[in-house]
């Protein structure tokens, strides 16, 4: 219903203006006729009576609303769930970063971590932690980055474009549960979410979807200030639902420079062989 409110009539060559009209969307029967099925039917499966629906339908559907690929695999795990027996095929995210991938997170010269479907970080290199300081701070356990935004006052602060932020980190977890519908700890989240904060409620309406794979970020960070970052998303095919999210400078850039001042400040001390094997010297000639 979301999806069928946002496309216009004129997007899909479906006549002019019409004064009678009272939405600004797609009628449920214009859907119906775009995707070839019968208005009977589209209402089914707008009502999310998806039991047998065949892929061909749900392509048809698709085109019809004009949907993203994210948005179409969302419908297609919907469909997957609805026609599944539950706790069928579902595996839980795996908790647990492997000791190579530890390795591999410090062998990276930028910032990354690994986070799972929830969001939960639970591995970083040492750029990682120093960047994203203010959500690992105070942490017991994993901290989770929807928390973080939602519920922590700091993060308005940290990311000077919160709105844009958090709309993707609830797009996100959308996503998320379409594909696993029974991670109790996924639903608490959501949960805890929509119960604590007003802006995760009213964007978790909003039934937007995303998978992250690639994009900018822009953070304020409470030591060097703004920096402008690119990221990647690679996801770690040995780890049900893990993925490494791995950053990134414009190299000669004022975030560059800063990223590197960081890791100067966060570098553990090590031992010099200048000026002090000259002192000691100093001190065997006296």
């Amino acid at each position: 219903m979301s999806r069928r409110a946002r496309v216009k009539p004129s997007d899909v060559g479906m006549g002019g203006y019409d004064p009678r009209r009272r939405v600004t969307g797609l009628r449920r029967e214009e859907v119906a006729s775009l995707a070839g099925v019968s208005i009977d039917y589209y209402v089914r499966l707008e009502r999310g009576n998806l039991h047998s629906v065949s892929e061909g339908i749900l392509e048809a559907v698709g085109r019809a609303l004009r949907l993203t690929p994210d948005e179409r695999r969302h419908l297609f795990n919907l469909a997957r769930l609805a026609n599944s027996p539950r706790n069928g095929q579902w595996t839980q995210p795996s908790q647990n970063v492997r000791h190579p991938v530890q390795m591999l997170l410090n062998s990276f010269a930028g910032p990354a971590w690994v986070r799972n479907d929830r969001m939960d970080v639970l591995a970083a290199n040492q750029l990682g932690t120093a960047l994203y300081a203010p959500i690992f701070d105070g942490a017991i356990a994993a901290p989770n980055k929807a928390r973080f935004v939602f519920l922590d006052p700091a993060a308005r602060q940290f990311y000077p474009d919160w709105s844009e932020v958090a709309q993707s980190n609830v797009a996100v977890l959308r996503a998320a549960a379409g594909r696993n519908p029974y991670d109790k700890q996924l639903s608490d989240l959501i949960g805890e979410l929509s119960t604590r904060s007003d802006e995760f409620r009213s964007l978790w309406a909003d039934h937007d979807v995303l998978t992250y794979q690639t994009g900018a970020a822009k953070i304020f960070h409470p030591v060097v200030g703004e920096v402008d970052l690119f990221w990647e998303a690679l996801d770690l095919v040995a780890d049900n639902g893990l993925t490494i999210i791995a950053y990134g400078a414009e190299p000669g850039s004022v975030s560059a420079e800063r990223l590197q001042l960081l890791a100067a400040w966060t570098a553990p001390p090590t031992l010099t062989t200048g000026i002090p094997v000259a002192e000691d010297r100093q001190n065997d000639a006296r």
